[in-house]
């Protein structure tokens, strides 16, 4: 599975616990670090700590992948899965405004998540 149908994957996951504006960023072109980042929030710190279990779950079953690294789970504030090719950002609304990492990732190519058929 090549780092662009992972991070699909991942942003479905996302969406199946109600993530809120999920963000799929390309970053392959500008940086070292990944392929793709995906950014999105979660209103409490249960929401977040269930999309984060959504993600790593869906990309364990379906990807054979487990994460190289993870940070932040057990506060839920804002958590961290790093792939290696892909990182996903889980965070609540108020970290998200103020570390505004879709800014910080602005010369990568940014899409939004939309779910079809949901």
């Amino acid at each position: 599975m090549d780092s662009e149908c992972l991070a699909e994957l991942a942003a479905e996951a996302c969406d199946d616990r109600k993530a809120k504006d999920i963000r799929l960023i390309r970053v392959e072109e500008v940086s070292t670090l990944a392929d793709w980042i995906v950014i999105t929030e979660g209103l409490s710190d249960v929401q977040v700590k269930a999309i984060i279990n959504s993600v790593e779950n869906r990309l364990k079953e379906e990807a054979g992948r487990i994460p190289l690294r993870k940070e932040g789970i057990n506060e839920g504030k804002w958590a961290l899965l790093d792939y290696g090719e892909l990182i996903i950002h889980v965070l609540q609304p108020n970290l998200r405004a103020f570390y505004d990492l879709e800014s910080f990732w602005s010369n990568g190519e940014q899409r939004f998540f939309t779910s079809f058929g949901k």
